[in-house]
């Protein structure tokens, strides 16, 4: 063996098990969203839907960057036997799906019963769209309403929802998962992305807005949350039913 082939050897020899904690500890990143939505349910069952929805979007920060940095550090090569999609699942039905329905049950938005029966039809409905291998299109759109019951529930308590409203939107939502309708993944879908990441942004300031001000909003952060709102629920079907619009020429 030369002495650089010596030196390589020590050399990969010092940097595995450095690449293997790296990595792991992406893992612990992303583990760490069971431990927001844990405090945002000790926070729901205090009614506390202010501090419940502070955690929830803690949660959806370290949703947001643990990917990138996964792909940076090349986690599934170093730790194969580790799944990161499957650990990422499990926090986005929590954080995504269970607290939220868990909120809208807490806050007897809809009423009784009806407010656990729609906790019920959520977590059920949304059990069942996690197990569809062809949740996502070749331009990354979810085909069936994405379970993104955390954004929805959220709008519902900013603009003070009635038991009406909120009712026709859990149902339609629910019913939406299991048709083959365009949603934006307003990251990865190319197609207007520039637009879409811009109206993200906007509903997500009102959404700060209102946080800050406890739900006590007035009618144009109401306005706006909903107008933006609308547009990243329906932009999907919209391109769909029109399939060259936002491509490039």
């Amino acid at each position: 063996m030369t002495l650089g082939a010596k030196r390589m050897k020590i050399f990969n020899y010092k940097r595995v098990p450095y690449a293997e904690i790296r990595a792991f500890s992406v893992h612990i990143l992303t583990a760490s969203g069971s431990f927001l939505a844990f405090l945002g349910v000790l926070a729901a069952a205090e009614k506390d839907f202010v501090a419940m929805f502070w955690w929830l979007a803690a949660a959806l920060f370290v949703d947001g960057i643990d990917g990138p940095i996964a792909r940076r550090v090349r986690v599934k090569e170093v730790l194969p036997n580790w799944s990161g999609d499957t650990l990422d699942n499990i926090i986005d039905y929590v954080t995504y799906v269970l607290l939220p329905a868990f909120a809208l049950y807490q806050s007897g938005m809809i009423g009784e019963p009806w407010s656990f029966l729609a906790g019920g039809a959520i977590v059920v409905s949304s059990a069942i769209y996690y197990a569809d291998m062809g949740m996502k299109t070749d331009e990354y759109f979810f085909s069936g309403f994405p379970v993104v019951w955390n954004m929805v529930i959220f709008t519902l308590f900013v603009v003070g929802a009635g038991e009406l409203t909120a009712s026709i939107v859990v149902l339609i939502s629910v019913v939406l998962t299991f048709l083959p309708i365009h949603f934006l993944h307003p990251v990865r879908v190319k197609r207007l992305r520039p637009l879409n990441l811009a109206i993200f942004f906007v509903w997500s300031g009102f959404g700060v807005y209102a946080l800050l001000h406890g739900f006590e909003t007035p009618s144009w952060v109401k306005l706006g949350v909903s107008l933006s709102g609308l547009y990243l629920y329906f932009i999907g079907a919209v391109l769909q039913l029109f399939p060259t619009l936002g491509r490039a020429e």
